[in-house]
């Protein structure tokens, strides 16, 4: 019986599990020899042992089918269902029993994003972005989540469009500064009306940016602590605390500059990095435009309160491990959604129970949106 039986549910993250050799497979001749080296090392000690041992489970009917019940609950990582093979994730998305689900890589983006050279980040984008939706081509359920930067605007226009072209369904933008602009500086404007006429979302997501918290804050005298799960975002307790700040500045910066102002159709999702911190970030935009809508002339022209526009067009994904019923009580019906981070441990063995504990006094009617529909709204226009 699917993990996912009692609703309809759209999953709005989730991930496969990269192999050392995976991106450069896809990249063209012309950049595929200048990528970056994989960061396993983000996956733990034991990353390429890991690999192969899900390469040679894969070749095991029995082992593949000891592990194809209770996905859920099952092994974590590159030892879970459909983590590398995207005819496992066709089984493991029948026992999940999700209608949708985004699915994004975990270490790709390492290899091309910290480059230099611009060649490399675009053609490793490119490369990412055939991988995904090849990946994802054999199973409606499976929405392909593509990757571009925005440092040339006009080369991330083409990137787009290509990604579209080979089925991808969001884009993930790293949540900095590109190109020594504002993301909503008017040159990148190209770049967010083809999202917006495409109907395709753009999305933020723990990893894709440089860190916010200075190194040095690491440096108390004490050694450095290991990671929690030893997972794939490699995180310690003080980074866990600032992951909020990168898609914070990013979200202000199209608000106060006018994007989604020039682009009311435009939509997007911030994933896996938190929610607890939204109620307040809204009230906070609001307090800027209240003091500085009569000195700084962009924000003087803003057509409505800038939470407003982020209310119409953005979502949010709580972590499994936060209370998720206070958050959608204060922050409001429309603004969060359900992800299981699968096949990630942050996702934890029973994300549904953990969001379903905190619920008590919900209605059935925020429930049904915190599950389906603002997922479905990440995709509507209008």
């Amino acid at each position: 019986m699917p993990y996912a039986q009692s609703r309809v549910i759209n999953d709005a993250d989730s991930h496969i599990m990269e192999s050392e050799g995976w991106l450069a497979s896809f990249a063209d001749a012309s950049v595929r020899d200048r990528l970056l080296s994989l960061r396993l090392e983000a996956g733990g000690s034991g990353a390429a042992k890991a690999i192969r041992n899900a390469q040679a489970r894969q070749l095991d009917p029995e082992a593949t089918a000891a592990i194809a019940v209770d996905v859920v609950s099952g092994p974590k990582g590159w030892g879970a269902l459909g983590a590398m093979n995207p005819d496992e994730r066709v089984r493991a998305l029948d026992d999940l029993g999700f209608q949708r689900q985004l699915v994004f890589t975990t270490f790709a983006g390492s290899q091309f994003l910290r480059s230099d050279d611009q060649d490399v980040r675009y053609g490793g984008a490119r490369a990412l972005n055939r991988g995904m939706a090849e990946f994802c081509a054999g199973d409606k359920r499976m929405i392909a989540v593509g990757m571009v930067t925005l440092d040339d605007p006009a080369r991330a226009v083409v990137e787009i469009d290509l990604a579209i072209k080979a089925g991808i369904g969001a884009m993930w933008l790293p949540a900095a500064t590109a190109g020594g602009r504002s993301p909503g500086h008017p040159d990148n404007d190209p770049v967010w009306r083809w999202l917006s006429e495409a109907g395709l979302p753009f999305l933020l997501h723990v990893g894709g940016s440089p860190p916010v918290l200075d190194p040095a804050y690491q440096n108390n005298g004490h050694p450095r602590p290991t990671d929690w799960l030893g997972g794939g975002e490699n995180l310690r307790v003080k980074d866990f605390f600032t992951l909020s700040f990168a898609p914070q500045m990013f979200l202000s910066a199209l608000a106060y500059d006018g994007v989604f102002d020039r682009f009311p159709d435009l939509r997007g999702g911030v994933i896996e990095l938190g929610a607890g911190w939204v109620p307040d970030f809204m009230r906070r935009l609001d307090q800027g435009w209240k003091s500085w809508r009569k000195t700084d002339p962009v924000v003087g022209t803003l057509s409505r309160p800038p939470s407003e526009f982020i209310r119409r067009a953005v979502r949010f994904t709580p972590f499994a491990t936060e209370d998720a019923g206070l958050i959608i009580r204060e922050g409001g019906e429309e603004l969060f959604l359900f992800s299981s981070d699968f096949p990630h441990p942050e996702g934890t063995k029973d994300p549904i129970g953990r969001f379903e504990a905190t619920f008590d006094g919900l209605s059935e009617d925020a429930k049904d949106r915190f599950y389906r529909r603002n997922f479905e709204d990440m995709f509507v226009a209008g």
